[in-house]
């Protein structure tokens, strides 16, 4: 067996004298050995992850009736409205101004942790986009998920969240992943203190075939209820600042969950 190979190191004091000496270069000192095993390999980096968030509704459907009551492909071989104004809470907090400033929080947890986001819209006063656009957001963008965000406006005696997925499956990516993404987005929730619906779904989980947005992702969506605004108690909740921020900090926890799963 070959002896190992030496590396020469010259310590500033060396490098010193060589320098300032008049009389030649000083005998170099001793070589010092460094066993080629004991230098650790650079880590290898780890894969860029890029997130689509799709806050719901927007502040100017309201007054586009025309352009969002449009018929655009459902994802199933039928159509829908391109989308709709969304609810609020009886106070008048409306769902497109919550899932705006939601998106944004959520995003700022991500890219902190590395992760590249891409919003389906760049306001909260513009019109749409419509459920079929921001169903082909995942895939334009080349992300790894799209998390749809959203609050409910069911009775007023219900409370809790639910995350949806598409259901049947109508490819790979809904029939596995998806789900696993709703999972991970709901276990991050419960965790952070918010029970899930006690008046649709189950275990705070809901497969939907009626959502354009998750049928026409061919990468893994998902889509959060985050609460019932009419439901008093919870309306207080999505109205505050912290609150909001309780959410964001969950909803992007289990992001992270899902994206740490992905292979290399």
């Amino acid at each position: 067996m070959s002896a190992p190979r030496r590396a020469l190191v010259l310590t500033p004091a060396l490098l010193l004298l060589v320098a300032c000496t008049g009389a030649g270069p000083a005998a170099p000192a001793p070589p010092v050995a460094v066993p080629t095993s004991s230098v650790a390999a650079s880590p290898a980096p780890a894969p860029a992850r890029t997130v689509v968030l799709d806050p719901g509704h927007n502040g100017g459907n309201g007054s586009a009736r025309a352009e969002v009551t449009r018929q655009v492909p459902d994802g199933r071989g039928g159509t829908k409205a391109c989308n709709t104004t969304g609810t609020s809470t009886d106070a008048g907090y409306p769902e497109h101004a919550f899932t705006w400033d939601l998106a944004g929080r959520v995003r700022t947890h991500l890219e902190a942790a590395g992760v590249a986001v891409v919003l389906t819209r760049s306001s909260d006063d513009g019109v749409g986009p419509c459920v079929d656009e921001r169903g082909r957001a995942g895939q334009e963008a080349g992300a790894d998920l799209v998390v749809s965000l959203h609050a409910d406006g069911a009775a007023a005696s219900g409370h809790g969240f639910h995350v949806a997925y598409s259901a049947p499956p109508l490819n790979a990516a809904q029939s596995g992943p998806a789900v696993d993404l709703a999972g991970d987005l709901r276990d991050a929730l419960r965790a952070g203190g918010f029970p899930t619906s006690d008046y649709t779904g189950r275990d705070g989980l809901a497969p939907r075939s009626d959502l354009g947005g998750l049928n026409l992702a061919t990468v893994p969506a998902a889509l959060v209820e985050c609460a019932n605004m009419r439901n008093a108690e919870e309306a207080a909740v999505v109205s505050a600042p912290e609150g909001r921020e309780r959410y964001a900090a969950a909803i992007a926890a289990g992001i992270r969950t899902f994206l740490a799963g992905l292979p290399a």
